[in-house]
C-alpha cells in the first residue's frame, strides 16, 4: 500500500461509512474508518492462515486465559502489517495526527496486569513467530474496573470500554455453542447399553465468540484471539424473566474477577471459568473433527495450554467431550487429555493457589465434579499401590481434600507438563510449593522464564530510543531481539551514549506535560524518574518504597541544605475492590503525596504522584521516561515480573530485591549493572522456619523507623487516621508478615547507592546502556519458541509447509 493508495482509501470509505470528507469528521469517526482500512488490508491473510491450518492439517496450540490485556492496537497492527510510517505520512497529508486518532482508542479491558500481559506478549510473539496458535478467553463487558482517586480513596466505575463499540473484532454468531449449568446429572444405559449422563434441571446459556485478529510482525500470518460472551437462548428465555436471575447472567461476563467474598460472587467466578472453558474446549472439538481424524490421536493435532488455574476445567471438559459425547473410554479419554493439556503456574504462595468447595462446584458444575472425583479416586487408588507406605503424600497431593477441590493439583496431575515462569520460580516449586508433585512427576516439571514483546514495548512505546538504535546497530533488532546485544559495542561511545540520554529526556518531558495536564502537578524533568507499577499488593512493598520517601522527606526537614538528588516517586496500581488493607496503603501514599508536594520547605526536591488507572496505555507513558524501576517484593513471593523487563529494555536501572526474574536480570547485566538489596529466598525460608521474626525489635531499636511509623498515627500525615492505624498495626501487632521492616536499612542504602551513581552521568548512561543491549534476553519470541518446542510441539508454518512440499 502506498501513500497515496491510502489516502484515498480511506477517503472513499470515510464517504461510504459517514457521507462526509476529511475536514468535517470527528477523530472518533475518522478512527473508526481507519480501522475498517486496516481490517480490510489484512482480511485476506486472516481467511488464508485459517485455510492454511485446515488444508495442512496443522497442528494447533490454543492458549486459555481468563486475562488478556493488549492495549490499544490500531498502531501494533500498521505497525506488524509493515505500514505504520506509510499510514502516518499519509495521515500527515491530510492534515491528521495518527497520535490523536490514536487517543480515541480504549484499551481492550480484558485483564488486570502481569497474567493479561503475558497472554498478550505471547499471542503476538506467537503470531510473529510464524506458530499456529490462538488465544481463548471471556469478553468482558467492564474489565477490572476504571480506577478513580477520590480524596485519595481508591474508587471502582465501570470501565466503558465498549461504548463506542471495538473495531477489531469480528462477531462468529454461526460458531456460538451452549453451555449447561446446575440441575443434576446421573447416568444411564442407552439403548446400546453404554452409561450416558442425562440433565435434568440444567441451565443453558449460549456462548458466542468474538474473534480479534493477532497479527504477526510482517509474515502475513494472522491468528485469532476468539473471546466469549454470553447471551440467553430463546429456549431459556422463560428462566431469565426475574431481575434476580436477569443479572446473574448479565454478571457472567460483565466484570473480571468478580468480588468473591460472597457466595453468589464465588458462584459467578465459577460460573465463567467453565463458560469460557467450555466454550473453548467445544470449538476446538468442532474444529478438529473437520479434519476427519480419529479422537484418539487429538494431541498430534492440538496443544491446550492452562495459564494459571483458572482454565483448569478445560481438563474434566474435555474428558467429559470424549467420553460423553464421542464415546471414547475412560482410560482413553484420560490419555488424551494429559497429552493434549499443559500449565503453567503463576505462584509461589500457596495461599494463592486456587480452590473450590466441594458443595459449590457439586450444585452448579454436577458433571464437571463427577468426572474430577472419578479422577481423585482413580489417583488415590493408583499412588496408595504406588506408595502403600506414604498415605501422607497421597493426602497432600489428592485432588479433593478438607472439603475442597485444588485446582492446581488438577492441573498438575491431568496435563503432562508443569512450568514456572522464571528460574527461581520454577526451583522453589520443585524445592518447597510443588515438592510432592515433583517427586511424583519429575519429567513433567520445567521451566519457562516469561519474556516480552518488543514491538510494542520498544517499537511502539519508545520511538525515540528506537530511531537511536536503528542508527547505531542496524535494524536487524526489530525482528531479532537478541541484535540488541550489539549496542554493547558502543559502550565506551560518548555520542551513543548521549543520543541515549536525550531520547531519555523527550520522554521524561513527554510524561511530565502528562502529569501536569491530568493532576495539576508540576514536576521536573531533570529529576530521577523513579517508578514503580505494580498490582497493588502487600507482597510487592509499594509500603517499603513509602517509608523511604517519608524518610527523605524528614531528613530534609531537618536539614534543608542537605545533597540529595531531586526525586520524581511515580506509582501505578490498582487494588482488588475487596482487598481493604492495598486500598489503605493507596490512601497513604495519596496523602503523603499531597503532604510532600505542597511543603515549601521541600520545594520540588522530592514529588510523589499515584497515577490512577494504570493500564497499557498509561505504561507505555511511563515506561521509556523511568530511570529506575522498582522490583522490591519479597524474595521468593514474585513468580516472575514483567514490568521489570519492559523497564530494562528502556533503559532503567533496576533496584531489586533477587525474586523471581531479577535473579536472571542481574546475571544478564552483571552485578555493575543493577543495584540489588535485601534477602534472599532462602533467608525468607530460614525465618519461616526459625519462626524468630520480631518486626518490634527493629522498630524499639531504630529512631529513624520510629518517626516514620508513628507519622502514621501521630497527625503528621493528614487524613489518614483509620488506614495509617492499619497500616502501622500490620507492621507492629500483626509482625510485619512482608519483612519490611527487616530490609528497610538495606534498601535506604541501595537508594542511596542509586543517588551516588546518578551523580556520575557517563557511568549511568553506560549503565542504562548495558540493560538496553541485555533486554533481548526477555524477548517473548523466544519464550514461546521454546514452549513450542519443547511443550506443545508444534513447528512454525513455514518449516511445516516445508515439510509438506
Amino acid at each position: 500500500m502506498t501513500k497515496e493508495e491510502f489516502k484515498k482509501e480511506l477517503q472513499q470509505r470515510l464517504k461510504e461509512k459517514y457521507a462526509m470528507d476529511i475536514n468535517d469528521a470527528s477523530s472518533q469517526e475518522l478512527y473508526n474508518v481507519l480501522g475498517s482500512v486496516a481490517k480490510a488490508y489484512y482480511s485476506d491473510a486472516w481467511s488464508n492462515t485459517w485455510k492454511d491450518y485446515l488444508e495442512d492439517g496443522q497442528k494447533q496450540a490454543y492458549y486459555f486465559s481468563i486475562e488478556f490485556l493488549p492495549g490499544k492496537m490500531l498502531k501494533s497492527n500498521l505497525l506488524n502489517m509493515g505500514i505504520l510510517g506509510t499510514v502516518e505520512a499519509g495521515l500527515a497529508d491530510l492534515g491528521v495526527s495518527l497520535d490523536e486518532l490514536a487517543q480515541v482508542e480504549q484499551d481492550m479491558a480484558l485483564g488486570n496486569g502481569g497474567l493479561g500481559r503475558l497472554a498478550s506478549c505471547f499471542m503476538d510473539s506467537i503470531a510473529s513467530c510464524g506458530l499456529p496458535g490462538n488465544g481463548n478467553g471471556i469478553r468482558y463487558d467492564y474489565g477490572l474496573f476504571k480506577q478513580r482517586f477520590v480524596d485519595g480513596y481508591q474508587v471502582e466505575l465501570p470501565d466503558e470500554w465498549l461504548r463506542n463499540g471495538n473495531t477489531w473484532e469480528v462477531r462468529k454468531e454461526s460458531k456460538a455453542v451452549d453451555v449447561l449449568f446446575g440441575g443434576n446429572v446421573y447416568l444411564a444405559e442407552d439403548a446400546d447399553g453404554q452409561l450416558r449422563p442425562v440433565y435434568e434441571g440444567a441451565r443453558r446459556l449460549r456462548a458466542v465468540p468474538y474473534d480479534t485478529a493477532v497479527l504477526g510482525y510482517q509474515n502475513h500470518l494472522v491468528n485469532t484471539l476468539r473471546l466469549w460472551s454470553v447471551e440467553i437462548p430463546e429456549s431459556e428465555e422463560d428462566h431469565y424473566r426475574s431481575i434476580e436471575d436477569r443479572r446473574a447472567f448479565e454478571d457472567l461476563t460483565a466484570v473480571l474477577y468478580p468480588d468473591d467474598s460472597n457466595e453468589r460472587g464465588r458462584q459467578t467466578r465459577l460460573w465463567q471459568e467453565y463458560f469460557f472453558v467450555s466454550a473453548g474446549v467445544q470449538s476446538i472439538i468442532r474444529y478438529y473433527l473437520r479434519l476427519n481424524k480419529p479422537l484418539d490421536v487429538l494431541n498430534e493435532y492440538v496443544a491446550i495450554h492452562i495459564n494459571d488455574t483458572h482454565p483448569a476445567l478445560c481438563i474434566p471438559e474435555m474428558m467429559r467431550i470424549l467420553m460423553d459425547d464421542h464415546g471414547m473410554s475412560w482410560e482413553k479419554a484420560f490419555n488424551v487429555t494429559v497429552k493434549v493439556m499443559s500449565y503453567t503456574n503463576h505462584t509461589i504462595m500457596a495461599e494463592a493457589l486456587e480452590k473450590w468447595p466441594v458443595a459449590l462446584m457439586k450444585d452448579n458444575l454436577p458433571r464437571m465434579y463427577q468426572i474430577i472425583e472419578e479422577l481423585d479416586r482413580r489417583f488415590v487408588n493408583e499412588l496408595t499401590i504406588c506408595y502403600p507406605e506414604n498415605p501422607e503424600l497421597i493426602q497432600r497431593t489428592r485432588i479433593i481434600q478438607n472439603g475442597q477441590v485444588h485446582m492446581a493439583h488438577l492441573a498438575i496431575i491431568c496435563s503432562h507438563s508443569t512450568n514456572g515462569v522464571a528460574k527461581l520460580h520454577s526451583d522453589l516449586l520443585k524445592e518447597v510449593v510443588l515438592h510432592d508433585f515433583y517427586q511424583l512427576f519429575p519429567e513433567r516439571f520445567n521451566n519457562k522464564t516469561n519474556g516480552i514483546a518488543q514491538r510494542r514495548w520498544l517499537q511502539l512505546a519508545n520511538p525515540q530510543l528506537s530511531n537511536v538504535l536503528d542508527q547505531t546497530i542496524g535494524t536487524t533488532w526489530r525482528k531479532t531481539p537478541g541484535d540488541l546485544k550489539l549496542l554493547q559495542n558502543y559502550v565506551e561511545d560518548q555520542t551513543v551514549l548521549d543520543q541515549l540520554a536525550e531520547a531519555k529526556k523527550s520522554n521524561k518531558q513527554r510524561l511530565a506535560a502528562y502529569i501536569e495536564e491530568t493532576t495539576g502537578i508540576t514536576v521536573s524533568p531533570e529529576a530521577i524518574f523513579d517508578v514503580q507499577i505494580k498490582r497493588l499488593h502487600a507482597y510487592k512493598r509499594q509500603l517499603l518504597n513509602l517509608l523511604h520517601i517519608l524518610k527523605l522527606y524528614f531528613d530534609l526537614k531537618d536539614d534543608p541544605k542537605k545533597v540529595q538528588e531531586s526525586r520524581l516517586f511515580i506509582f501505578g496500581a490498582k487494588a482488588a475492590p475487596s482487598y481493604t488493607y492495598a486500598k489503605s496503603i493507596i490512601k497513604a501514599i495519596n496523602e503523603v503525596a499531597n503532604l510532600i508536594n505542597n511543603d515549601p520547605d521541600i520545594n520540588g526536591r522530592i514529588k510523589v504522584v499515584f497515577l490512577e488507572n494504570y493500564n497499557v496505555h498509561l505504561a507505555e507513558l511511563i515506561i521509556p521516561a523511568a530511570d529506575v524501576s522498582e522490583q522490591i517484593s519479597l524474595a521468593s513471593k514474585e513468580a516472575s515480573g514483567t514490568s521489570n523487563m519492559k523497564l530494562m529494555l528502556n533503559g532503567a536501572i533496576t533496584l531489586a530485591t533477587l525474586d523471581g526474574a531479577n535473579v536472571e536480570i542481574r546475571d544478564a547485566v552483571g552485578d555493575d549493572n543493577v543495584v540489588i538489596f535485601g534477602m534472599t529466598e532462602r533467608e525468607v525460608y530460614q525465618y519461616y522456619e526459625r519462626q524468630d521474626y520480631v518486626a518490634k525489635d527493629y522498630y524499639d531499636q531504630s529512631p529513624v523507623l520510629q518517626r516514620i511509623l508513628n507519622a502514621f498515627v501521630d497527625g503528621t500525615i493528614p487524613n489518614i487516621y483509620f488506614e495509617g492505624r492499619e497500616i502501622f498495626d500490620s507492621l507492629l501487632k500483626h509482625n510485619d508478615e512482608y519483612f519490611v521492616l527487616r530490609d528497610f536499612d538495606a534498601y535506604v542504602k541501595a537508594q542511596e547507592k542509586i543517588d551516588g551513581l546518578y551523580r556520575d552521568q557517563r557511568h549511568w548512561q553506560q549503565m542504562s546502556l548495558m540493560n538496553i543491549a541485555n533486554a533481548g534476553r526477555f524477548s517473548a519470541d523466544d519464550t514461546v519458541m521454546r514452549y513450542a518446542e519443547e511443550i506443545w510441539h508444534i513447528e512454525p508454518v513455514e518449516q511445516y509447509s516445508k515439510k509438506k512440499g
